[in-house]
C-alpha cells in the first residue's frame, strides 16, 4: 500500500528504511523524499515506525529508566499554548 503518494514510496519502502536504521520521519523523508511535499503521509510514517518497525530507538525507550525521584509520579500533559488574536487591519 502506499504511503506516500506524491512520490510513490510504499509501506514497504518505509519499513526497509526503518530497518536500516532510519527511525524518524525526517530520516525516513532524507533518504526517500516521502513527507517532504504536501505532509499528508508523515502522521502514517510515524504509526509505521512506532508499530516495531526494526528501530533500536524503541528498544532504547523501552529500556528508559525513570529519572531519580520521580519514581510514582504521573508526567504533565504537554497543552498547545494559546492562539494568538491578530486585529483585522480593514476592521481598524
Amino acid at each position: 500500500m502506499f504511503v506516500c503518494s506524491c512520490f510513490g514510496i510504499t509501506e514497504e519502502q518505509v519499513r526497509e528504511h526503518a530497518s536500516a536504521g532510519r527511525c524518524t520521519p525526517r530520516q525516513i523523508a532524507s533518504d526517500c523524499k516521502a513527507g517532504t511535499d504536501c505532509g499528508s503521509c508523515v502522521r502514517r510514517i510515524q504509526a509505521l515506525l512506532g508499530r516495531g518497525a526494526g528501530c533500536a530507538r524503541g528498544e532504547l525507550l523501552e529500556d528508559r529508566q525513570p529519572a531519580a525521584g520521580t519514581e510514582g509520579t504521573v508526567p504533565m500533559p504537554v497543552t498547545a499554548p494559546d492562539p494568538v488574536t491578530v486585529p483585522d487591519p480593514v476592521a481598524a
